[in-house]
């Protein structure tokens, strides 16, 4: 497949949901996978994979999420965007160095950013995201 010059790419999609447990420790849930979402001294904030059920004090949020890839977008980072859905129409993004953890690299930065996709106007792309299957905009 031959690709154009600027691409945005849908990598995964599903639900979310944030918790904090009892020691104050909160933990992202995409679909199945749980990362707890630390915060590092000297580093920022990250996503560590975790492989064990963690029982929830509190929930903090839930909602749909969005993964993306990025190539040669003039106005986005050509990183992996993670977007949290917080309202019907409104995500928060936020930008992965290294994309999710994964069993070779367990601990990823995790940055907020004020880019975002979905449901953006220069992109254009928000209403024909309903499906978990890969898709490339352009």
């Amino acid at each position: 497949m031959e690709r154009e010059s600027e691409m945005i790419f849908l990598h995964k999609s599903g639900t979310y949901k944030l918790i904090e447990t009892k020691n104050a420790v909160k933990v992202l849930y995409l679909n199945d996978k749980a990362y707890a979402w630390v915060k590092a001294k000297g580093i920022g904030e990250m996503l560590v994979i975790s492989h064990t059920f963690h029982k929830s004090d509190c929930l903090l949020a839930t909602g749909r999420y969005r993964l993306y890839g990025v190539i040669d977008e003039p106005q986005l980072h050509d990183l992996p965007h993670l977007e949290l859905q917080v309202t019907s129409r409104l995500w928060q993004g936020y930008l992965l160095l290294n994309g999710l953890p994964d069993k070779v690299r367990k601990r990823v930065r995790i940055i907020p950013t004020s880019e975002y996709i979905t449901y953006n106007p220069a992109f254009d792309i928000g209403q024909a995201l309903n499906s978990i299957n890969p898709r490339v905009f352009s």
